[in-house]
């Protein structure tokens, strides 16, 4: 008799390995019976990990978003399934034991059947917790084996490391190739031992399209014996994105496998949805390299949800790095120069820093590290002269325990700096908050939520849910948006304008556009929003481009004008590339002003605030 394989459609990880954005939730909405009518999928996964904050930045209510975009999928009897970090729940920074447990309940109510656990270190200390949480509140556990290829990263590794899941009550297993760099062979032999631990368990394959290797994958984990295929379609499939439906099935029905027919008149119907909601605003966040597979990212790793934000981070800090070439009279890089020297960059750094799996956070971590050195290098400055303090909790072992050991170099930067290495299980560090942020909402009048759920959304995402509270992620999403409608629409004329006028939503933006190497003026912001006045003192500048914030956390004081600072004091943060940088005082003084507002968007070398030596 033929095996059935089955499919499931991420259609969250489609957009989060494109670009930056996901759709609205009434475009969610619009486009579910189609894939419905597809016929194809037994499953869909519809939020997790980045889909919340990024629905919180362009200032969309992610709870809603939820409850109606599962809906629909219930009552087809199609199961849904979402993507959370383990210890850190949807973010990027390790959750308190209290929110972890809200979390699962608060999904569960809200419609999600799976939960898709993984821990970038496969560390089993974070992700047992999860399997348990997330059963006791109704939801099916899949347990995540992070999927690289390493010299600690063997067969038998991962086999031992889904052992364990299973015998704490994993109900499925994932094999979550992120990266796409699993060797296809390799891939076929965990399943088969995955299946010699428990016949029956479930298994199912994530894979990324973009270093060439995973269609070979699919076909040999579904001979070894998994049960589910991820799979995206056009036109967000390969690239950075994941294998189409449509050659994964005929693939698969070729090799005897019982796969289920596509309705070819409703898979066009939706790959016309996912354009026009390109062609609305999310195309603007999408760049073309995307597109394109790239065996480059073999030998760096990086995974292909990572690589939708890279591309369009990597362009502002292009942007910064030959500003400050230009400056000093150096020659600029291009885009494919900077991605070459990160790349290579990641490859270094990678085995110093243990070899953490690529993955959310720790692949933007290591990707991080590796920009931050190459920038400085290409300043005439130090490697590792500037690393974040999450990074080095990943270092130090607050994350989890490293699959290896860490470069000696960093361990004498760490006891030079006072820092010490650490073993306890990672959870200890992070004490439980919920009543603290429940105060905080009561205090503001904000509603708990149904279920809990926006104190759940508060505590996990406190800067993103305070910006989507004021209104200010909205605008600001807006006013990014609107200039790049702008830059992309301007005329190509020897006169063409210095700035337009463009309306998002009924609100007026004056954007000021700049061509070629040209430095746009500064662009007149919406009405309302105040930056402080300046004092007396030195300015402190921005060490990179980034949002400006006082503080990383609602737990964190600010420092108040007026306020003494000594040497070395944390007086603020540039949070780049999903990671909170610190800014600290370079000498004792008075801190007399804060130049920017929270949130705000920085230049590198910007002014930001102003001490008064004492």
């Amino acid at each position: 008799m033929e095996r059935e394989v089955k499919f499931s459609l991420v259609f969250r990880d489609m957009w989060q390995s494109a670009g930056k954005y996901q759709p609205r939730v009434d475009q969610l909405v619009k486009v579910a019976p189609a894939i419905i009518r597809m016929g194809c999928f037994d499953r869909v996964e519809t939020n997790g990990g980045g889909f919340e904050q990024v629905n919180l930045l362009y200032g969309e209510n992610p709870n809603k978003s939820v409850r109606e975009w599962t809906k629909p999928f219930h009552e087809a009897g199609i199961q849904t399934h979402m993507l959370d970090r383990a210890l850190n729940g949807l973010r990027m920074s390790p959750c308190p034991k209290d929110l972890r447990q809200l979390f699962y309940k608060v999904k569960k109510a809200q419609g999600t059947d799976i939960t898709r656990i993984f821990c970038g270190l496969n560390d089993a200390r974070n992700v047992i917790p999860s399997i348990q949480y997330a059963k006791e509140a109704g939801m099916i556990a899949q347990a995540s084996l992070c999927i690289t290829h390493s010299p600690i990263h063997t067969v038998e590794y991962y086999v031992d490391l889904a052992k364990q899941f299973i015998e704490a009550g994993a109900e499925e297993i994932c094999l979550k190739d992120m990266a796409g760099i699993g060797r296809p062979v390799s891939c076929g032999k965990i399943v088969a031992g995955i299946k010699a631990i428990k016949k029956d368990i479930v298994v199912q394959y994530h894979s990324h399209a973009g270093p060439g290797f995973n269609m070979a994958s699919i076909l040999e984990v579904a001979e070894a014996g998994c049960d589910y295929i991820d799979c995206g379609m056009a036109p967000l499939s390969w690239g950075t994105g994941h294998a189409d439906i449509i050659a994964v099935q005929e693939m698969l029905k070729d090799a005897g496998f019982k796969v289920k027919d596509i309705n070819m008149e409703a898979y066009m119907e939706v790959r016309t949805q996912i354009q026009e909601m390109c062609d609305d605003f999310l195309g603007y966040y999408i760049p073309e390299l995307n597109h394109i597979n790239n065996s480059l990212l073999v030998k760096p790793g990086l995974p292909g949800g990572m690589m939708g934000s890279l591309m369009t981070d990597l362009e502002d800090n292009l942007k910064s790095l030959n500003k400050w070439k230009v400056k000093n009279g150096q020659p600029e890089l291009t885009t494919d120069q900077l991605l070459v020297k990160l790349f290579d960059e990641v490859a270094y750094v990678w085995p110093k820093v243990g070899y953490p799996c690529l993955v959310t956070p720790f692949s933007q971590y290591v990707k991080n590290l590796a920009l931050m050195n190459v920038i400085q290098m290409e300043k005439g400055k130090e490697r590792w002269s500037m690393i974040a303090d999450n990074i080095w909790d990943m270092i130090l072992g607050k994350s989890g325990q490293l699959p290896g050991p860490v470069a000696q170099e960093l361990k004498d930067m760490a006891k030079a700096e006072g820092r010490e290495f650490e073993t306890n299980d990672p959870q200890g560090y992070y004490p439980d908050d919920l009543e603290d942020y429940k105060k905080k909402m009561q205090e503001k009048g904000w509603e708990l939520g149904e279920d809990l759920e926006e104190l759940f959304e508060y505590s996990m995402h406190p800067s993103q849910y305070e910006a989507y509270k004021s209104g200010k992620a909205k605008a600001d999403f807006e006013k990014d948006l609107a200039e790049r409608k702008a830059k992309k629409n301007a005329p190509a004329a020897a006169d063409m304008p210095k700035s337009i006028k463009v309306s998002v939503n009924g609100q007026t933006y004056e954007v000021n556009i700049a061509y070629g190497a040209e430095a746009p003026a500064a662009t007149t912001a919406a009405a309302g929003a105040p930056v402080a006045a300046a004092g007396e003192g030195e300015d402190v500048l921005a060490p990179l481009e980034g949002k400006f914030f006082r503080t990383k956390d609602a737990q964190e004081q600010p420092i108040a004008v007026g306020q003494e600072v000594k040497a070395g004091d944390v007086i603020g943060y540039i949070e780049a590339m999903k990671t909170y940088n610190a800014i600290r005082a370079d000498f004792d003084g008075i801190l007399t002003a804060v130049l920017v507002n929270n949130g705000d968007s920085v230049e590198e070398d910007d002014p930001i605030i102003k001490i008064a030596r004492k």
